[in-house]
């Protein structure tokens, strides 16, 4: 069930922005226990000067490089498998697609089960 955003400046590699969202989708499934197939992604890419973040705040020292992911899902996830899921899509990033971590800003937002529908005009989750 999770919509997954993810915001980049524009790289030389084609490939690369559609790697990270392989990325955060096998840490989807892995830490916060996403079904196999639920996987829905926005992926885009922008010019220089359409992403704009403090290159300092909270002390991380950002980069060009910088990474915005925002994923929608249902409520209920634990602060722990968040947090694993952070540090996941992290390691997994650097390890991975050469992201530098500081350079990896995540957001998840929150909502009921009724709030989706996949499709034919149904909320498939709604009790």
């Amino acid at each position: 069930m999770p919509l997954v955003r993810i915001d980049i400046k524009r790289h030389p590699d084609p490939t690369h922005l559609r790697t990270l969202g392989q990325i955060v989708y096998a840490c989807l499934r892995r830490t916060i226990n996403v079904p196999e197939h639920d996987n829905f992604q926005v992926l885009t890419e922008h010019d220089g000067d359409r992403l704009v973040f403090d290159p300092e705040y909270l002390g991380i020292q950002r980069s060009d490089g910088q990474v915005f992911i925002q994923i929608t899902l249902s409520e209920g996830r634990t602060l722990e498998q968040k947090k694993a899921l952070y540090q996941a899509i992290a390691e997994g990033f650097e390890r991975e697609a050469g992201v530098r971590p500081q350079d990896v800003f995540i957001n998840l937002v929150e909502v009921r089960k009724e709030n989706w529908s996949f499709g034919n005009g149904i909320a498939q989750y709604a009790l």
